[in-house]
């Protein structure tokens, strides 16, 4: 198994496991939100293991380009069964990514998957009206303007309503209708217990929307388009 942060490789031992956070084998940043051990690597029944070693931030954890994703909360633990995986977390302001690439992964990505990451099919069994897609990739700009970049500020809620030229209560209303619609198809970690949404939503909406291809550098075009704009306005 090798991992890649920032343009920089790493060989997993297969002996011992290999730790990430704040300290231990990749030392990631020294973010005070990051937990100083997070993620734990290692091989054993013929596999690697991720798991999560920290009490408090999760993962999402990537694979297949973006068909099969995992949410890894605190204390769980999954196998890496295909030849490449994303992870993706968020520490305080921060979001970071990291790849990890084997040879020897016990499945492959079949055909089908294949064609509908290309488009030739519908992956997503939800749709987004213009305005709720221009909210994600407003809060998802940075992590999709990247240019083998592995580490992006949020932006903030302010800073995205700006962008679009919202006033807050707008944003957040469109907000709480798109994080509504993904926990109701199931995706986890945008509420934060009964009828409560979480209070990280807009880092887990972008790792989401992100590693699951819901927005793409395709997008970027709704934040700048003049036309959108002056329909958002007359729709608000």
């Amino acid at each position: 198994m090798r991992l890649e942060f920032a343009g920089e490789w790493h060989e997993l031992p297969s002996d011992q496991p290999f730790i990430i956070g704040r300290e231990g084998d990749l030392e990631i940043d020294d973010n005070p939100y990051l937990h100083r051990h997070f993620l734990e690597l290692q091989h054993h029944d013929g596999l690697w293991w991720l798991a999560n070693v920290g009490v408090r931030l999760a993962a999402t954890v990537s694979s297949a380009g973006g068909a099969v994703q995992s949410w890894l909360s605190p204390g769980a633990r999954m196998p890496l069964v295909f030849e490449r995986n994303v992870i993706v977390f968020t520490a305080g302001p921060v979001t970071y990514e990291l790849s990890l690439h084997t040879e020897e992964a016990p499945y492959e990505v079949s055909s089908q998957v294949e064609a509908s990451m290309s488009g030739e099919t519908t992956v997503m069994p939800v749709s987004f009206t213009t305005m709720q897609k221009q909210l994600i990739v407003a809060l998802a700009e940075p992590m999709l303007r990247r240019e083998g970049v592995s580490m992006n500020e949020l932006p903030s809620s302010s800073h995205a309503a700006k962008r679009l030229g919202w006033s807050m209560s707008k944003f957040n209303r469109k907000l709480d209708n798109v994080c509504d619609k993904l926990d109701r198809m199931g995706v986890q970690g945008l509420r934060g217990g009964p009828g409560k949404l979480a209070t990280n939503r807009r880092a887990r909406l972008v790792e989401y929307a992100v590693t699951s291809q819901v927005v793409t550098r395709a997008d970027l075009p709704l934040l700048d388009d003049e036309a959108l704009r002056n329909q958002s306005d007359a729709d608000d």
